[in-house]
């Protein structure tokens, strides 16, 4: 393992806004898991999850915009999180934490309605058939986020990847979830769209934009049960 890289795993076991959970299968329950905000964030704001947050300047980047909201990246890079994580730090953010996890182990760590809403941020798009179920935006995960999202909690996709946003729209029309936004073009001047999603920009979407790739946009809720 490279030096700076094992320098950056001994610091994040002690960031204070980092949580590490122990490996066990199948994963129990975490002691935060419905408590979050009484243990975690001490307030009783609204939580926002951003899933596969990389180096988490969408997490951070919300947190600024929105300090009357608790924002939680999610990401099983450690190196990655330490980014986010040490300048949510610097930044003094307190609405600002990081999860390293897995998606596929969410239900352990939230529960029934206490998520607000949810940011998907450049996922990896996992272009072969046979990994369909990986993507996060698969109804397999769309049912794992129903299990602590609150119903018309918003759900938000941003992708460089033009296939994945074509596959997240056939989730949303098949299942009958609730389309609320959709543009294949975000910085094409679409109607509808809040400024503040132009103005928060991901490490990989900034290359994108530079490369000339068209940037997809989607808002959706669940379908009530």
């Amino acid at each position: 393992m490279p030096k700076n890289k094992h320098r950056k795993f001994a610091e994040i076991n002690a960031f204070p806004n980092v949580i590490q959970p122990e490996y066990r299968f199948p994963v129990p329950d975490h002691h935060l898991k419905g408590k979050w905000n009484q243990r975690f964030f001490f307030n009783d704001n609204p939580i926002v999850l951003e899933i596969g947050c990389g180096k988490g300047e969408y997490t951070i980047g919300l947190a600024k915009a929105f300090p009357q909201y608790n924002f939680i990246g999610i990401d099983i890079k450690g190196n990655r999180l330490w980014t986010g994580a040490k300048e949510a730090m610097e930044q003094a953010l307190a609405n600002v934490g990081f999860l390293r996890i897995q998606a596929e182990h969410l239900n352990g760590f939230f529960d029934h309605d206490e998520v607000s809403g949810i940011w998907v941020t450049f996922p990896d798009p996992q272009p072969n058939k046979p990994k369909v179920k990986k993507r996060l935006t698969s109804e397999r995960f769309l049912k794992i986020y129903s299990n602590f999202l609150k119903p018309d909690g918003p759900i938000f996709l941003k992708t460089d990847n033009r296939n994945f946003y074509d596959f997240t729209l056939d989730v949303i029309r098949e299942r009958k979830h609730n389309l609320k936004l959709a543009t294949n073009d975000l910085y094409g001047k679409p109607e509808g769209v809040d400024p503040l999603v132009l103005s928060i920009k991901t490490y990989y979407e900034s290359i994108f934009l530079e490369k000339g790739d068209k940037i997809c946009f989607l808002e959706f809720s669940l379908r009530n049960p």
